[in-house]
């Protein structure tokens, strides 16, 4: 799925989401804008839920905040009985003021701080991913100050290399994630994790990358991670209450792409564990699962608006945007493919290849390249699906630019989620000290 459910074409010509018309929606709240359709995100929150727990009982959906870590956006998601996986102090306080359980959050990280564990302890957060030997160290000092017993899954790295973008693989062997199970690191650590008072080692858990298509991967994973369970099992006679072989479940982002087969994921990881558990009688382990981006990205829409057209004859033609790498750093930072289609007129016409460059002071701000549209003038509008996860999460305020508006659509009403920030907002951490210009 490329749009949102929601998404059809109005006899006029304009594009409607959730019963909203995308016109209306840019003269209400400006562009840029980020649409994100409701029934879209319920839609693929209770896919992942139902087929999930149809292939293994035992298993519990966590969406994956970073991808894009709305209170709104949450709110729903836990509203279908979705837990949330959180990297940062700052993603671990939105999901608590989203009223999201500390019992149902999973605090990743590869340099967790102290005082973020602080706060991870003190929320009571269903599990620590460990993810390094210093990390330990303080976990230790925490638990003994605060006399607290802290839920650990301890992060592996099986070594495989997936064919995904390079900057997104985070299971190779050269990669600052986990400990490496090809060396002796992963059953060192779990060795110093059972002799340290306060630590409660609950499982495992592995995330071999980003954007994967191939059911396969998991099969792979999920057979290494058992195997290790079981080799820690008969060395030191602790089995895994949980095991999580992560998410990186891929969407499309262009009219040829496929998405990743829910179900068939859930059947493989489903068949692997329950028969790896039996072949080695072990326990079968609750399955903790955690979809980002094939959760929120197709439910989001950005909404921009045409300004600048420069034609280079022989050579390009650059139709230039309000928006740009501020909002959408994938394409500058991973080459990411997106389309795009007039989203106030028809998109019919004779076709022209063109070039969407963002508005930023950077030759690199290129949304979308060579891509071939109807005829664009200054004032059009250009809606770029696929645009849910990672956009905003990555957004910034480069050249001082305020991020956009974010808008959730439903039933033909539309609700403000986030407002678009001020020029006055990007100054209120800035201060000018006594002294600071004045003459010697």
């Amino acid at each position: 799925m490329l749009w949102p459910e929601t998404t059809v074409r109005a006899p006029e010509g304009h594009l409607c989401i959730g019963g909203v018309a995308l016109p209306e929606l840019a003269e209400r709240f400006d562009t840029p804008l980020y649409v994100y359709d409701a029934t879209t995100l319920r839609s693929r929150a209770r896919r992942f839920r139902d087929a999930f727990r149809a292939a293994y009982p035992r298993s519990r959906i966590v969406y994956a905040a970073k991808a894009y870590l709305s209170p709104a956006v949450v709110t729903l998601l836990r509203d279908e009985g979705l837990g949330l996986d959180v990297v940062s102090g700052g993603e671990l306080y939105a999901g608590l003021a989203a009223g999201v359980p500390a019992s149902e959050i999973t605090f990743h990280g590869n340099n967790k701080t102290a005082a973020e564990l602080r706060e991870a302890l003190a929320a009571g957060v269903g599990a620590i991913v460990l993810d390094n030997r210093h990390e330990l160290q303080v976990l230790s000092a925490l638990a003994a100050e605060i006399g607290t017993s802290v839920p650990l899954l301890v992060r592996l790295n099986p070594g495989l290399d997936v064919h995904t973008h390079a900057k997104i693989r985070t299971g190779v062997v050269d990669s600052k994630f986990g400990f490496p199970l090809w060396n002796g690191d992963a059953a060192g650590v779990v060795a110093e994790v059972l002799s340290t008072p306060g630590m409660d080692l609950i499982g495992y858990h592995a995330h071999i990358g980003s954007q994967l298509l191939d059911p396969s991967t998991y099969r792979t994973t999920v057979e290494a991670m058992v195997l290790f369970a079981v080799e820690m099992r008969n060395r030191h006679g602790v089995a895994p209450r949980v095991i999580s072989p992560g998410g990186g479940f891929g969407i499309a982002y262009g009219s040829g792409d496929v998405e990743a087969a829910v179900e068939a994921w859930a059947t493989t990881a489903a068949d692997v564990l329950t028969d790896a558990c039996a072949a080695a009688a072990l326990p079968l382990p609750e399955l903790v699962v955690e979809p980002g981006r094939a959760i929120v990205g197709p439910a989001g829409v950005a909404l921009y608006r045409v300004g600048a057209i420069k034609d280079i004859p022989g050579v390009r033609r650059y139709v230039s945007v309000d928006g740009g790498m501020a909002d959408n750093i994938r394409p500058a930072l991973y080459g990411a493919a997106y389309t795009a289609e007039p989203a106030g007129r028809p998109a019919t016409g004779p076709a022209e290849t063109v070039t969407i460059a963002g508005k930023y002071c950077e030759s690199g701000d290129l949304l979308i390249e060579n891509i071939a549209l109807p005829p664009l003038e200054p004032g059009n509008l250009l809606a770029v699906p696929a645009a849910g996860a990672y956009c905003l999460a990555m957004a910034s305020n480069y050249n001082l630019t305020p991020r956009p508006a974010v808008v959730m659509v439903e039933d033909g009403a539309a609700r403000l989620i986030r407002r678009r920030e001020t020029y006055a907002d990007l100054l209120r951490c800035d201060l000018v000290p006594a002294g600071v210009g004045a003459e010697a």
